[in-house]
This record gives structure tokens, C-alpha cells and sequence, in this order.
């Protein structure tokens, strides 16, 4: 069966949608564009669409050859694209999850935390290193399992299109949908630097993994969300967002003392060093939770 891809059918409305809400940005102030970061975002999400017909065969070969030893014939019947859905969604939550918390994986995601605005140019703003950095490997199992590739490469390419319109500050609480889907609220909490929001919220559809897993943080009014990453890295470049912590953690692994320091700079947490005193996410919460206890003993 022949699926299309769902993100570049999407394309142009994704760029229809970008300018309807500039304009909204003019008008009504809810929303916050700044032209050279959108332009950043919109070069990065070209660049993006350029590196997956460069170096997209990599992930499409090695799925294709782990399908090769799957353990079921799954075929499409309808309930396979039901399951399909699910357990797309619950690997890219995995996916999303392992990319905050192992730094190999955060040197390809970062590129979209990058932009300090929240609007759906944000959104655009992707990694050109996603087959290089082989983050592909999170849905190696569906393919094992028995999932044909081009079932799994819909569900993900729908995933994404679902998260472009989440990327909004002009759209508050949705009542009940809150508790199942991925809503701008609870993405806003993903994209915020607040120590209360930090590692949180990694869904892509479905929040009920959060919920699940542990990892649910839910927007509150009285801590407005702060965008960008913790050390912002102020620029427009795109190849500088493109590569610059890669050529960090490189620069990092090469001056490490020891192996372990060096597997720890490319595979532990993002800011992890030798004596602590680069800031990660764990001890920037730990800190903010500490802090919050003295004022409510």
C-alpha cells in the first residue's frame, strides 16, 4: 500500500497558517513575531526538509532492514493502523523523552527549543542531523514488531503535523481535551526554561503518556512560561543553531581527562560535567523545588 506523506502535503498550509498568524500578532498583541527569528525558524525548517533527501535514506535502509526479520506479517488491516497510531505516538514520546535527557540525542533536538519566541514559525524550526544522530532508532521496534515501514512513517509524519498548530500562545485552555490530547497549553510547558516546567510534557499527540509516565506538567497563570534553552545561544545563523552543540559536545569529549568523562559529555545528561558545575535540568528543579520548600515550610 502506498501512504502519502502527510508533512508535505501540509507544507502550504503550514505557511498560510505562519502568515494568518503574524497578522493576528499585528492586531491583537497575543502573539509575539520577531522577523529575524522567524526567518531563523523558516531557514532551518528548508534546511531540514533538504537533509532528509541528503541523508533520510539512512533511517528509511535500516528500518527497511530490521522489517526484513519482523516477527508478524502485520499487513494494513484496519486494526493495525489503530495499534499503529498508538504505539507511533508512545515511541515518539520515548523519543522526545530520551532527546531531553542523553545529550547525544539533545545535539539534534535542541535546534527546536532554540527560538525564545512561541509561535508556529517555531514549529518549523528543525534539525538538519535528525538520520545522522540516528534517531530513528526509537521506532525500530514497531518495524521489528511486524509495522510496514510506510505505515510507521505516516503515523509519524501525521504526529507531526498534529504538534505544528500546538506551537501558539493565541489559544488558552480546551476544557476536557486537555487530559487526552497534546494541546498549546501543555506544549508551551514543554518549550518553557521555568524550573517548575523543565523536563516535562513530551508528547506528540496523545498526553496521556505524560500522565502516565510521570512527566505531566500543567501550565499555571501565576508562571507565565519562558522560551528558549537554558544558556540561550543568541543568534540567527543557522548553521550555528544547526550544529552548535554538536561542536560543543565534540569539543568537550575531546578535552575530557578520562573515557568515562567523555561517555558521560556525549551520553549523559545535557550540562552534566566532572564537578558539577555546569547547570542540568535535574539540579536546576532540585533547586527550584528546595527553594520552593523554605518559602512554604
Amino acid at each position: 500500500m502506498t501512504l502519502p506523506d502527510p508533512v508535505t502535503w501540509a507544507i502550504p498550509l503550514f505557511g498560510v497558517l505562519v502568515v494568518a498568524e503574524m497578522l493576528r500578532a499585528r492586531h491583537h498583541g497575543d502573539v509575539t513575531y520577531e522577523a529575524k527569528d522567524a526567518a531563523a525558524s523558516m531557514t532551518m525548517g528548508f534546511g531540514n526538509t533538504l537533509a532528509k533527501l541528503l541523508t533520510g535514506g539512512i533511517a528509511v535502509s535500516v528500518i527497511a532492514f530490521v522489517h526484513q526479520y519482523r516477527l508478524f506479517d502485520i499487513g494494513y488491516a484496519a486494526w493495525a493502523f489503530v495499534v499503529c497510531f498508538l504505539l507511533e505516538d508512545l515511541s515518539y514520546y520515548w523519543f522526545h523523552r530520551i532527546s531531553h535527557e542523553r545529550r547525544w540525542f539533545w545535539a539534534s533536538h535542541v535546534v527546536h527549543h532554540t527560538s525564545q519566541h512561541y509561535n508556529l514559525s517555531t514549529a518549523l524550526r528543525q534539525t538538519w542531523t535528525g538520520s545522522i544522530g540516528a534517531t530513528f532508532i526509537f521506532w525500530l521496534p514497531m518495524a521489528w514488531i511486524g509495522f510496514p515501514p510506510a505505515m510507521i512513517a505516516f503515523f509519524s509524519g501525521l504526529s507531526l503535523v498534529y504538534q505544528f498548530w500546538i506551537h501558539t500562545e493565541a489559544i488558552d485552555r480546551m476544557g476536557p481535551l486537555e487530559w487526552v490530547l497534546n494541546t498549546p497549553s501543555h506544549h508551551r510547558v514543554h518549550h518553557a526554561t521555568n524550573p517548575r516546567y523543565l523536563d516535562s510534557n513530551y508528547a506528540g499527540v496523545l498526553i496521556i503518556w505524560d500522565r502516565m509516565f510521570g512527566t505531566f506538567v500543567e501550565e499555571t497563570k501565576a508562571d507565565k512560561p519562558i522560551y528558549g534553552v537554558v544558556s540561550n545561544i543568541h543568534t540567527f545563523n543557522p548553521f550555528r543553531i544547526a550544529f552548535h552543540e554538536w561542536v560543543g559536545m565534540v569539543r568537550d569529549v575531546l578535552q575530557a581527562k578520562t573515557w568515562r568523562d567523555r561517555l558521560n559529555f556525549a551520553f549523559g545528561p545535557p550540562g552534566w560535567s566532572p564537578d558539577g558545575s555546569r547547570p542540568t535540568s535535574a539540579t536546576l528543579k532540585a533547586a527550584w523545588r528546595a527553594k520552593q520548600g523554605e518559602q512554604n515550610p
